[in-house]
Parts: C-alpha cells; structure tokens; sequence
C-alpha cells in the first residue's frame, strides 16, 4: 500500500524517491497510514499532497476544511475517541451520517462509530492536522456551550433554591434537565482534560468549578450563585447523600460512564460560608497498568527496586504525601511479581484499580472492616504477598511488621518526607528498632512531577542565579513553551522521581543505634543512594521536565 502511495506522489514531482526509500525503510508497521504520513511530512513532504494521494489510493474524496461543520452532529461522542481515531463527523442527512477520516486505514474507530449510532457511514477523507484544528476548536468552544446551558436554565425556576429551601423542591430542581446537562458537562469536561479530581466551590457571588490536572488546578467553569443549590444537590443525589444535611461533611459515590471508560467517582461535601464546597475524584478503574519504566525507573534504580521485590519475604515502604503517585507504584511492583504460583491479596481504601488474578479487599470502617482487622484476617489465608493500602496507626505498624517477620513480603505506605524518616516514623509508632531492623528490606520516597509538552518543547540557556539553586552541572535545558495540546501549561502528563534505600547491613546498625535521620540519609548517600533531587536533575538533563518542578516537590538538600 505505501508504496504505490509513494508512486503516486513520486507522479507530482513533489517528493524524490530517496525521501520514500527512506520513510519505507523506517516504516515497521505496514497498515499504519497515519505514521507513514508523518514520516513523510519529516522528510520534507507537504501534507497536501501526501492526503491527495491517500485520495487517490483509497478512492476517497479530500474534504477541505471550510466544509467542516460549527458543531458535530452527534449528541453523544467522545472529544477523546475522535481525536484518538482522527475522526470528524460532518453531517447527518436522512440517515447517513458523512464522517472525514485523517487515517483511511484505521477501521476500528469508523466500525465503532457505526456501531454505537446505527447511521448508514460515508466515509471522505481529510488532514490530519485540520480534523485536530477542528475537534480543539470545537472542544474550546465548550465554554460556549457551558454558557447556553446557564442561560438556558430560567432564573426564576431556581431562585427559590436557597439554604431554606424545602427538600422536595430541592431534589426537583436537581432534576431539571437544564441542572442536569451542567452537571453532566463538567464531568464530562473533566474526564477529557484527564483530571484527577473536580472542585465545586461556592463564592458569595458565584460558584467556581476547577480542574486538578497533573496535580495542579486549573479554574475552568464559573457558575452563578442563583445556580449553586440546584448543581450541589443533583451532585449529592447522584452520589446517594441526605440532600437535606447542609450542615455536616458526607461522603458519597457515583458510577458513569464515559469514552467507553467506567469511571467511579468518589465525592466528599464539607460546609463553607458560603454553601458546601464539593470535591469529586476521578478514578478510572479500567485504566490500562503502566509498568514501572513508564512511571519514570531508570535502569539504576530499577535493577535495585527489582531485586527487591523479588525477595521472599520482608516489609518494603512507599512514602511520600497524598498525590504522590504512591498506588500507582504498588500496583505495578504487584503486576511485576504476580503469577500463578504466588497468591496475592490487598487491602485498600478505596481499591482503585482492579487487577486480575489478585484478591482486593475494600476497607470499611462502618462495620468494622478496618486496615487493622483486614489484615490481621489476610494472614490466615495463607497469603504469600500482601498489600496493605497505607499504615496509619500502631496496630496496623504492628501487624503488618509480624506477617512480614513470618514469612510473607508485605508493601505498604507512609506520609513521611524521605526514605529515611519512614524509618523513624514506625519507631515513633511504638514499633522496637529491633523489629524494625530485623523486617524492613527496602524504603522509597517518591514524587511527581510534570512532563515536557512534546509538542511545545525547545531548548533554553539556564541563567546564572538558577544554575546556583540546583547545584548541578548543567547548562541547556528543555521546556515547554504551550501550545493547544497542553492548553497553554507547556506540561503534559507526569512522572516520577525516586528515592531507594534499601535496608543494608550498615542502615540495620544505625536503626538498632536509634540514629536520627540526617544520620541514615548520610549513611545512605554514601552507600550510594540517589537522593529525590539528584533524581530529578538527572530527568532534567534528559529532557523529561524543568527545573522549576524539580524545585517546586523537592527540599532543599542540606
């Protein structure tokens, strides 16, 4: 197939044959038209004539984008599942729905789109870089859309939900389909720009709506306060809360779906001044593992982590505080050591991931299922690793430290700042030094911080007075300038930095010692242990992300 591509463009004078020797030298995957496209277009090819040729290969006619529509005649489809598949529907006639693909040969995203809406498909075809322009545009214009839905819901329907508004009207308005629609447009929102948590808060003059996405939050929705009853209480009908209680935090739980992903998301009220401020997290169960290189273990440090978690038995510690990535490490240390002779069990609050061939335990202190009382019953099923979500008091430390002393290879988390103050923190629980010694096998503290946006990503001289503050030998860095595929931030994604301490002969000395933590950490340090900022700067130099974050979730190394 890219070879007769290559002939017809060979055809317009507009590319040489060495250009395409090359790009078919480097194409591995022969059905991949769009990386074969983007190859190409790095050798100098205009994409115009790559997507006139792709035309005529495929026997399809090449929409120019003044013909793209205002709006996707769709009510239901993911941003998400369009950008991913290159797709942009045009318009729906009598059945027919026309869409303009920028990868003719990515059948699976056309079959679910005919699948899901049962419209008769014609396909056409056009750029790439135009059905992205589109889908981003049309995507900024949700505040629009956002606006409409405001002014769409009639003052007057709502201006009686005040805080003494009876529990009957109240639980109508929440089901108005102007309340509803808004409500269902900030999850929505949220689930597209990947946020990890959505912020509801009432003001005396309107009601914020904000994002936390890759840790930071990012204010995208400003609702009227007149609005601010009705959206609170569709949220706490949706997550199954007393609507009538305004006065006492509640927790509650909503199940949705979205982009063909099952969301669970966890929902938490506190009352403020000015109403109750609303916070939902976003955890997406079905989410793909990603393995510990994807999470950002160089090959130093991984050969040390993997040694570790291979051992027998023994007590190994994730620290670090709330955001930390901390679950996301456990989880894929579990996947790397799970197999079919090893029987696995955990204990969590809330599971947030679901993995095969592992029992997980959800805690419930309601009725009596605790961190404590789950694992003190794990043991006597004969478990031969257990994970236990986060040590949080003396008898869950105790536990935990004699099932390790038994037998089995326990993981588990703290809040403490750096490896060595986890240490110090199960002695400060009430755990003997002697027990801590003889159990624990390996201690890492952990961050996360942004990536470079690689779409936006250029190089930059450092200046003398941040040279001074990293203490490192570096000179040229990169960053992200922001561009509309990281909305401006100039960051995309996060990954981690790391801290490992494995509990070696001269760190068990200094635990039976009492030592204090600067002792442990020089100790450590020079035993060879890289410390989280020294970690960080090695990602810097490797062009993974900037100073400022580096800075911005380290200490300052004494």
């Amino acid at each position: 197939m890219h070879k007769k591509i290559g002939q017809i463009l060979l055809g317009t004078g507009m590319v040489t044959e060495e250009q395409i020797q090359r790009v078919l030298e480097t194409q591995a995957n022969e059905g991949n038209a769009r990386r074969f496209g983007e190859l190409l277009m790095e050798q100098g090819v205009p994409e115009g004539e790559i997507y006139r040729a792709l035309s005529v290969q495929f026997h399809l006619p090449l929409l120019d984008a003044a013909e793209f529509p205002e709006q996707i005649p769709l009510d239901k489809v993911s941003f998400a599942f369009l950008e991913k598949n290159l797709l942009l529907p045009v318009a729906l006639d009598s059945g027919v729905l026309t869409v303009a693909t920028g990868d003719p040969v990515n059948s699976e995203g056309i079959d679910s789109l005919r699948s899901s809406f049962e419209y008769e498909l014609k396909v056409v075809l056009a750029r790439k870089t135009e059905i992205l322009q589109q889908l981003e545009m049309l995507q900024g214009s949700r505040s629009a859309v956002m606006q409409r839905l405001i002014e769409g819901t009639a003052e007057e329907d709502i201006a009686s939900a005040d805080l003494t508004g009876e529990i009957s009207h109240l639980r109508d308005l929440a089901q108005e389909k102007g309340i509803i629609q808004v409500v269902n447009l900030i999850i929505e929102n949220a689930v597209r720009d990947r946020a990890s948590d959505i912020h509801v808060e009432p003001g005396e003059f309107n009601v914020r709506v904000r994002y936390r996405i890759d840790g930071v939050l990012y204010e995208k929705e400003t609702l009227p306060a007149r609005m601010y009853s009705a959206v609170s209480s569709r949220i706490k009908l949706l997550s199954q809360m007393n609507i009538a209680e305004r006065r006492l935090p509640q927790d509650g739980r909503i199940k949705v779906a979205s982009s063909g992903r099952n969301i669970d998301i966890r929902v938490s009220t506190i009352p403020t001044v000015y109403g109750e401020s609303v916070v939902m997290r976003l955890l997406d169960k079905e989410a793909s593992f990603i393995t510990l290189e994807d999470i950002g273990f160089d090959r130093t440090i991984l050969d040390i982590y993997e040694d570790v978690i291979k051992k027998p038995y023994g007590m190994i510690l994730i620290t670090g505080p709330t955001g930390s990535g901390k679950s996301t490490t456990l989880y894929a240390s579990l996947a790397v050591i799970n197999s079919a002779e090893k029987k696995i069990i955990t204990v969590e609050e809330p599971v947030e991931y679901l993995m095969p061939g592992i029992n997980q335990i959800q805690v419930r202190p309601k009725i009596g299922l605790t961190f404590a009382s789950g694992l003190r019953h794990i043991v006597r099923q004969d478990p031969d690793i257990i994970m236990v979500g986060e040590i949080r008091d003396m008898e869950t430390a105790s536990i935990a430290i004699h099932a390790a002393l038994t037998g089995h290879l326990l993981f588990s988390t703290l809040h403490t700042n750096d490896a060595p103050g986890a240490i110090t923190r199960l002695m400060d629980m009430g755990i003997e030094n002697y027990l801590v010694a003889s159990t624990l096998i390996c201690v890492m503290a952990q961050r996360l911080v942004r990536r470079i946006c690689p779409f936006c990503k250029t190089r930059e001289d450092l200046p003398a007075d941040v040279l001074k503050k990293i203490s490192a030998d570096i000179r040229e860095v990169w960053t992200g300038k922001g561009c509309d595929a990281c909305s401006g931030t100039g960051y995309k994604g996060r990954i981690g930095i790391f801290e490992v301490l494995p509990v070696s002969g001269p760190i068990r000395e200094l635990i039976m010692k009492r030592a204090t933590i600067k002792e442990m950490k020089d100790k450590a340090i020079e035993l060879g242990m890289r410390t989280l900022r020294e970690d960080g700067i090695e990602k810097i130099i490797k062009g993974v992300t900037t100073i400022d974050e580096v800075l911005r979730v380290t200490q300052v190394e004494m």
